[in-house]
């Protein structure tokens, strides 16, 4: 069990223990919040430690450390399961809701009965929330406006990107060690990178299925079968979350990956070109109508080209004009990983929550084959973990000297600006000119209109000394929903300013959200970048991620202004901060 799987289930016992406590700020609940970041940071597998050494890292204890060795040795821990069958996953998704704490969320359930989101949406229906204490008419409202915003919808729930893709991965990564197994893909939703996730649907090629099928209903995270058959089982984990597995004939895995992916849409388009040609297309193949002959069906991109169209990447399979596209070999060229050349949104433990050192992040950078990284710790304005000027120019000095250490690596000092409600950021004009790169990011008044916060946003982007705009809507998934804006007027103002567009690579964000990207299509006049908004060494990792949402926003690779090599990028900062 790695790290990362191990810090998953400890941010899920986290999550339950608030509920247990009533606070998110009680004891154990903050003990074990210690540990998720522990686990998680640790730069050798915990799994490979003694329990000596486990109870040497920052914030595990003796209590701890047993429950971590509990899950290494067995798979699962008493305390965790105990928690999930008093808790059960649709309680737990309302505290994700803003404006219900656990406190709330407990009372909701022992005074109104509350305990999934159809439930509360009918308990606000009626006006019954407001009769519990600490809530009022106008939580009532909030809370209703949060559901709605939020996508919420009960049974047809979705859910974040970041509760499944790692569930997802595990899954994958324990069904590929099987030696039934030839091949193995995560299909559907997930694959198409959606932000949030109906049911994980994965593809197996195999030509004995029935261990294949036997290992999976038996995984640790399984906590219900819905059904367990020769080629296809279901199954729900403790969170909820549905995972669907088929297994295939090794001859058959590009035909199923292509028609589970999806979308619906895309799919019925693809069946449209192929009976154009005299052909069918199912789950098993593309074969000729009238002789049922297979034409392709091994290879995802066999299918394609059998179809006489360019592979289109899963990103933007959504039936919105990309089939008409591949026909004519006229796709956009979409960003890939090996393109990003530099991160110019990196926090350190300058910042109060940053929990990689200065040093650290500018050596991962440097290693990790960047050609520029802009190190933009938060501004005064925000109270807690925010930069004094004095403490500015103390890192400017640090900065300084790791030029030295690293000659190679463009390193930028930087800031992240938090823009007021009427769209001030922080420092004086004078002191920001000293920075030679600026994000500006919305970090409080989240219930401003539509209307104000537009104004706020693009008064920032009309500051010269703001470069670019860090995740536009503040969305939090699954947590806090976006800030409403008029994107027609932002993008026009970012064309005029020049002020770039951040496509934030944290799971949680994905911001700007690629079903907005996709609005921009034809505005060629705009500037983007991607950045991890890191906080630790091991989050530049997530740039794979931002890369993923441009390409499903359908940005084009040279609108993305960290693609290019640092002398056109330095160059044409200079520019945009000369107006």
């Amino acid at each position: 069990m790695g790290n990362a799987q191990l810090a998953r289930l400890f941010q899920e016992l986290t999550d339950l223990m608030k509920l247990e406590e009533g606070s998110p700020q009680a004891f154990r609940v903050r003990a074990y919040e210690r540990a998720v970041g522990a686990v998680r940071d640790s730069p050798i597998p915990v799994s490979d430690m003694t329990d000596k050494e486990l109870q040497a890292l920052d914030g595990v204890g003796k209590s701890t450390a047993s429950k971590i060795r509990e899950l290494i040795e067995t798979g699962s821990m008493a305390k965790l399961e105990a928690l999930r069958e008093k808790f059960p996953a649709d309680l737990v998704e309302l505290t994700r809701i803003p404006g219900l704490g656990p406190k709330t969320v407990l009372l909701l359930r022992e005074r109104l009965d509350v305990n999934n989101v159809e439930e509360l949406k009918a308990a606000i229906a009626e006006e019954k929330l407001r009769e519990l204490p600490g809530v009022g008419a106008r939580s009532e409202e909030k809370i209703a406006k949060a559901i709605d915003r939020m996508g919420l919808h009960g049974k047809d729930r979705r859910t974040p990107i970041e509760q499944v893709i790692g569930v997802a991965n595990d899954v994958v990564a324990a069904l590929a060690e099987l030696p039934e197994v030839v091949d193995i893909k995560p299909c559907g939703s997930l694959r198409r990178f959606r932000d949030t996730i109906g049911d994980v649907d994965i593809v197996v090629a195999s030509n004995n299925p029935e261990p294949v099928m036997d290992a999976f209903v038996a995984l640790p995270s399984v906590t219900n079968v819905i059904g367990h058959g020769p080629t296809k089982s279901s199954v729900l984990t403790a969170a909820g979350l549905q995972i669907d597995l088929r297994v295939v004939e090794p001859q058959q895995f590009g035909a199923a990956v292509l028609y589970f992916t999806g979308s619906k849409q895309h799919n019925i388009e693809l069946r449209q070109r192929a009976l154009t040609k005299g052909m069918t297309l199912n789950e098993y193949a593309l074969a000729e109508a009238e002789t049922e002959d297979v034409v392709a069906a091994e290879n995802e991109s066999d299918v394609y080209a059998a179809l006489d169209m360019a592979w289109v990447p899963p990103e933007i399979r959504e039936g919105v004009g990309e089939v008409a596209l591949a026909l004519e070999e006229s796709l956009p060229d979409l960003v890939e990983l090996k393109h990003v050349r530099g991160d110019l949104h990196v926090h350190s433990s300058w910042s109060g929550d940053g929990r990689s050192s200065l040093e650290d992040m500018v050596a991962a950078a440097d290693s990790g084959g960047l050609s520029y990284v802009a190190i933009t710790d938060h501004a005064e304005d925000l109270a807690i973990n925010g930069l004094s000027p004095e403490e500015v120019l103390q890192e400017r000095e640090a900065i300084e000297e790791l030029r030295t250490r690293h000659p190679k690596l463009t390193i930028l000092h930087g800031s992240e600006l938090n823009i007021g409600p009427e769209g001030s950021v922080d420092y004086d004009p004078d002191f920001l000119e000293t920075f030679d790169w600026c994000v500006a990011s919305v970090h409080s008044h989240f219930d401003l209109s539509a209307e104000d916060q537009t104004r706020r946003v693009m008064t920032a982007m009309h500051n010269p000394h703001v470069n670019v705009i860090g995740h536009l809507t503040g969305r939090k998934l699954g947590k806090r929903p976006g800030i409403e804006l008029d994107y027609s007027a932002i993008f026009d103002t970012a064309a005029e300013t020049g002020t770039a567009l951040e496509i934030n690579s944290h799971l949680a964000r994905l911001d700007v959200p690629a079903d907005v990207l996709r609005l921009a299509r034809e505005r060629t006049d705009i500037t983007y970048v991607i950045s991890t908004d890191s906080h630790h060494v091991n989050e530049y990792e997530n740039l794979r991620w931002g890369v993923a949402n441009a390409r499903r926003g359908w940005v084009p690779r040279k609108q993305i202004a960290n693609t290019w090599t640092a002398k056109r990028f330095l160059s044409w900062v200079e520019r945009s901060r000369a107006g």
